[in-house]
């Protein structure tokens, strides 16, 4: 309601959740995505990803809660031209969209500091999750984030769009690849990797 006021930004569509999200992309072409990161169904971070791949012109920038800087190093190297911290004014999101319109990148003051404050080699230190995160397929995360969200396998391959075997093959590989053997592990990983949060299993209203 707030960027409407702006007279030079156009608001072309709304999701709620990053599968729809990246539907809307495809559709609509956007110049900018104000991404938030805890989504259902579709967590913010798979969502840049897919987007980065298959629409390069569309910019996006993250807004989200989190500021550890290896979660800012995991979100900007999937391609996000900016970043934002949830308590940051209209304002300065406006100001953001229109940089990152122009090829330029913006972050909030504190990530800054925190990119400028550390090189490429103690953020990779500090984001190893990342490397784990990269031998997942995107369709291994999608379906990493519904199980742990608390979805039965059933309710999974419903949402996927696949059948109950292959929801359970892609369980066993996930848990074969991060040598994890249930699922309150693979919900602790999801955790850890900002795929859902802790407060409310990664579901926002």
């Amino acid at each position: 309601m707030l960027l409407e006021l702006e007279k030079d930004l156009q608001i072309v569509g709304e999701a709620e959740d990053g599968r729809q999200a990246v539907a809307l992309v495809k559709k609509l072409r956007p110049a900018v995505v104000l991404m938030d990161i805890a989504m259902p169904l579709l967590n913010g971070l798979e969502a840049t990803r897919q987007i980065r791949k298959d629409f390069p012109d569309t910019k996006v920038l993250i807004l989200s809660a989190h500021s550890h800087a290896a979660f800012v190093k995991q979100v900007t190297e999937m391609g996000a031209a900016g970043f934002l911290l949830k308590h940051t004014s209209s304002a300065v999101v406006a100001t953001a969209i229109r940089e990152v319109h122009k090829g330029n990148t913006f972050y909030s003051p504190s990530i800054s500091k925190q990119i400028d404050g550390r090189d490429q080699k103690s953020l990779d230190r500090a984001g190893n999750s990342k490397k784990k995160n990269n031998c997942l397929s995107s369709r291994e995360v999608e379906v990493l984030q519904l199980i742990a969200e608390g979805h039965p396998n059933k309710q999974v391959a419903a949402e996927l769009g696949l059948s109950f075997k292959t929801v359970d093959k892609y369980r066993q590989s996930l848990m074969g690849k991060l040598n994890i053997h249930d699922v309150a592990g693979l919900t602790r990983y999801a955790i850890a990797e900002g795929i859902i949060e802790s407060n409310d299993r990664g579901i926002i209203g």
